[in-house]
């Protein structure tokens, strides 16, 4: 062989050496660049709700705002209330897919449309309203009443403005009975006209004129806050128990941690509030694809709280238990995309870091349970001053 093609191969093998050892020795430091993630990733929901300034507590606006959370005058057929899709027996939640709104008639997984084909369902999972009033709280950060994320698309801020967006929503409250930018002043004269109301509302809010969309949204939220579920055993164990939790839900914590789930379920919440694309299937019943935040398939990380009573879950409910989610991540995590739409470029980058093992599947899934709360608040008003059937029409 010529001596000078002899030299050019020895300088090749030198180079894909050193390039060889190059990536081997970036791959370890990106390896060790991951962060490993232990117990302090996670942390108890505080003994204090927060609150806006501009809306402080007191009694008389959650009166009001219970009695306006199950009062179907809310909605343009008079058939729907807040607690229709966020009813106490469901955990604030309910058992369907997606919601069934306006002209909907029963309760949970035995709600139907009453007139099909006049209104669509309901474009995504109706989310819990417990722990709400923590939105936005990270181990970084306290949470901003005024600014706390709302909704899969984080389309609101602060549960005043989520309170509002319902009623002017043609599938879930307003219908057909009038425009979507006549709606709040459709309901606030339909408020001023009902003896009670005016009562309360001047109680709650000592002013001229009280009976307002501001108000509305003020008295809806001020009771909202106080759907809370916080005395969880894993709380319990977090502030310093260490009896409240199992074996086996110590070892599904550690595997939760060692899956990289809390990569995004992080925090007093479980959540870190941002948006993620994960290629999550889409539901039959919708006439088209939810591309989700700016149609990339983005939808915020909801809290793993209270799971036991929000099933089914993602923001499409087509995952019905638990375990199924779990299966699903360890499917993102061998690079199975269950949503044909969603290209691997498109899922998020994180979604590498993830190693869930189907063999952990079931311990972690009993650590998920201890984050229930069954003590929350679950009364039902009697009546409500409209006259109309407490929570929308539940028969």
């Amino acid at each position: 062989m010529h001596r000078s093609v002899v030299l050019v191969l020895m300088i090749c093998f030198w180079v894909g050496t050193i390039v060889a050892g190059c990536i081997r020795e970036n791959t370890k430091e990106e390896t060790k660049s991951i962060e490993k993630d232990d117990v302090t990733k996670l942390a108890a929901l505080p003994s204090e709700v927060p609150f806006p300034i501009d809306n402080p507590m007191s009694l008389e606006k959650i009166t009001l705002g219970r009695l306006l959370f199950f009062d179907p005058i809310l909605s343009g057929h008079k058939d729907v209330a807040c607690a229709t899709c966020h009813h106490p027996e469901f955990g604030f939640a309910e058992s369907l897919e997606i919601s069934i709104g306006v002209t909907g008639r029963g309760t949970g997984s035995k709600r139907d449309f009453r007139i099909h084909g006049d209104i669509p369902f309901v474009k995504r999972n109706s989310q819990t309203i417990l722990n709400t009033a923590f939105n936005g709280l990270t181990l970084t950060g306290n949470a901003n009443a005024s600014n706390a994320p709302m909704f899969w698309d984080v389309r609101a801020r602060s549960l005043e403005n989520q309170s509002l967006e319902p009623i002017k929503s043609f599938e879930e409250m307003r219908g057909h009975r009038y425009s979507e930018k006549a709606a709040l002043d459709s309901v606030v004269n339909r408020l001023k006209k009902i003896a009670e109301y005016r009562r309360l509302f001047q109680e709650a809010f000592p002013e001229s004129d009280a009976i307002d969309s501001q108000n509305l949204a003020r008295a809806i939220a001020a009771y909202e806050r106080t759907l809370v579920g916080g005395n969880s055993r894993f709380d319990q164990y977090m502030r310093g128990d260490r009896n409240a939790l199992s074996i086996n839900e110590l070892d599904g914590m550690q595997l939760f941690l060692k899956s990289g789930c809390a990569k995004c379920h992080n925090g007093p919440m479980l959540s870190d509030y941002k948006v993620h694309a994960l290629g999550v299937p889409d539901n039959e019943k919708l006439p088209q694809s939810d591309a989700g935040v700016d149609n990339q398939y983005k939808f915020r990380t909801p809290s793993l709280r209270n799971l036991r009573f929000t099933a089914p879950y993602m923001h499409s409910g087509k995952l019905k238990t638990l375990e199924q989610v779990m299966e699903f991540y360890e499917d993102l995590a061998g690079d199975k995309i269950r949503n044909h739409l969603v290209d691997k470029e498109k899922i998020d980058p994180i979604v590498e870091i993830l190693k869930v093992d189907f063999k952990d599947i079931s311990l972690i899934v009993e650590f998920l349970n201890t984050l229930n709360d069954e003590k929350f608040d679950r009364t039902i008003p009697e009546h409500v001053p409209s006259g109309l059937p407490v929570g929308g029409n539940l028969n």
